[in-house]
């Protein structure tokens, strides 16, 4: 053992979860290593693209590019507006069609059983089937099925995954919450009203959880939509900033764990 193994709990947030993509930059700009990482949502859409090889800027680039048409499949309202059949050939494109078992990184999608009502993690199969049914945003997208589970958005049950990195066996955990501030933006369609509905919820049932991470980032995106990807170079940018906020802390949990290392092995 040569240092403590760091893992990295990205949460759920739409739009805002685009702030990830500047907390990658500042981790590997300081040199701080990511042994593991869970994700619900939209960090899930983030971590598995991360765990695959796509380097932060490279991210930034693809979210600053990215159109909606080459994503959004609207379909006639059943359980969703939005098929997801594009989003998802997206995905295992850029992943490669890899497996969850198969990234560089280790690597967990959270999502949630509408029908059990239980949290369901994924840490092997298909990427792109378990990153789509973890961003089904409930009554935006068309819930995803798989193994005969009618799946929807992490973060209704689990929005900052900090336990499941825990059980992937992390010494350090760092979580990333893009949710946390009050909204201040004008309310204006349906998927505004869905999204910050689901919003408030899940900072409730977050607000009652142990949010025992040992640093917490929470970029300040509260101002910026969850629904609406405009802005995006500003909510990566508020990632950078809440990072490079906490950086020294996190240097400080990485040197009080080797500290500590090295006395057990002279003791």
């Amino acid at each position: 053992m040569t240092g403590p193994r760091v893992g990295l709990a990205l949460g759920s947030g739409g739009a805002r979860g685009l702030a990830h993509i500047g907390v990658l930059k500042v981790l590997e700009r300081h040199q701080i290593p990511v042994h593991m990482m869970a994700g619900s949502s939209m960090g899930s859409l983030i971590g598995a693209f991360y765990a695959c090889g796509l380097d932060p800027d490279m991210l930034e680039k693809l979210a600053l590019n990215l159109k909606r048409k080459h994503w959004m499949d609207v379909t006639v309202p059943g359980m969703g507006f939005i098929n997801g059949n594009k989003i998802k050939d997206m995905i295992r494109m850029l992943t490669r069609g890899k497996n969850i078992e198969d990234l560089d990184i280790p690597f967990a999608v959270v999502a949630t059983d509408i029908e059990s009502r239980e949290r369901v993690v994924f840490r092997r199969g298909p990427i792109a089937d378990a990153v789509r049914a973890s961003i089904s945003i409930p009554g935006i997208f068309v819930p995803e099925r798989i193994d005969g589970r009618l799946l929807v958005d992490g973060g209704v049950i689990d929005r900052v995954p900090i336990s499941v990195v825990k059980d992937m066996g992390a010494d350090i955990v760092l979580a990333v919450d893009v949710a946390m501030n009050t909204a201040t933006f004008k309310i204006s369609t349906i998927f505004d009203v869905i999204a910050q509905t689901i919003d408030v919820m899940e900072q409730e049932i977050f607000r009652h959880r142990v949010a025992d991470a040992d640093v917490m980032i929470r970029p300040d995106v509260g101002n910026y939509s969850a629904t609406s990807y405009t802005n995006l170079d500003k909510i990566i940018d508020e990632g950078e900033r809440a990072a490079e906020s906490v950086i020294d802390q996190i240097k400080e949990h990485i040197r009080q764990f080797e500290q500590a290392e090295k006395g057990d092995r002279n003791a």
